[in-house]
């Protein structure tokens, strides 16, 4: 079966729908994986999380989710962050909101071990290096972990105590058999790596394997609604550039 893996869609409607057109066509799909950050500095955060409803996605929160529930404060976000998730908690619903607050911050599909951002800091550690990869994986008795949080595509490999990091080739899979592995498909909303196109990957659980994929999406239309809704105009601004 084939899983397909999102990270980080931050209420951005035109990557999210791009995406999921993208990954249909070229896979076939058994499930769907968000791995929090749904909402938060896109313009259309309800329209993202109708969207993941209706395909029956399974999600765990983020920190931006629980900021918008009311389930943290904003207190260790950057002012740009924190006015987002003010202007979201004001045009989102109370059954949006209810749905984010009711999200589990882990989850365990298949022998994989979701979370946005760490076994131990499931909301807030940020898996960008070697060392704290390995920590993540030992905190897991599943065979695999799925993460996001960083905007960075990124596959780890750990046998016995050696732990490497895989650079993922955008349509070239691979395998993670007999690993025990740490996945993240990057940001579907807002990509990181200077790279301005949305960001996935895909899981074939039989075959043991796993592809990156990007696509490119309408940016502009993106960031004409978060100018558009008086969002900070840098929210905007970076999604041409994917940082």
């Amino acid at each position: 079966m084939n899983v397909l893996l999102l990270s980080d869609i931050h209420s951005n409607l035109p990557a999210l729908e791009a995406v999921l057109e993208d990954a249909n066509t070229t896979f076939d799909i058994g499930e769907t994986w968000a791995l929090g950050d749904l909402v938060g500095y896109g313009a259309e955060p309800a329209e993202c999380l109708s969207l993941l409803t209706e395909i029956d996605a399974v999600a765990v929160a983020g920190n931006h989710d629980l900021a918008v529930a009311g389930t943290i404060s904003t207190a260790d976000f950057n002012h740009v962050a924190a006015a987002a998730v003010s202007w979201t908690k004001g045009v989102l619903d109370g059954g949006y909101v209810e749905h984010l607050r009711g999200l589990p911050v882990t989850l365990e599909r298949h022998g994989i071990t979701l979370v946005h951002g760490s076994p131990r800091a499931p909301v807030w550690e940020y898996v960008d290096r070697e060392d704290v990869a390995a920590s993540a994986l030992n905190d897991v008795d599943t065979v695999g972990l799925a993460v996001g949080h960083t905007h960075f595509p990124v596959i780890y490999e750990q046998r016995g105590r050696e732990i490497e990091r895989v650079q993922p080739v955008t349509l070239q899979w691979h395998s993670v058999a007999g690993s025990k592995f740490l996945v993240n498909p990057g940001s579907v909303g807002q990509p990181r790596d200077r790279d301005p196109r949305a960001s996935y990957a895909v899981i074939d659980l039989d075959a043991e394997s796993i592809t990156h994929m990007r696509v490119e999406y309408d940016v502009e239309l993106a960031a004409g609604k978060i100018r558009e809704a008086g969002l900070p105009t840098f929210l905007a601004d970076r999604l041409r550039v994917g940082m």
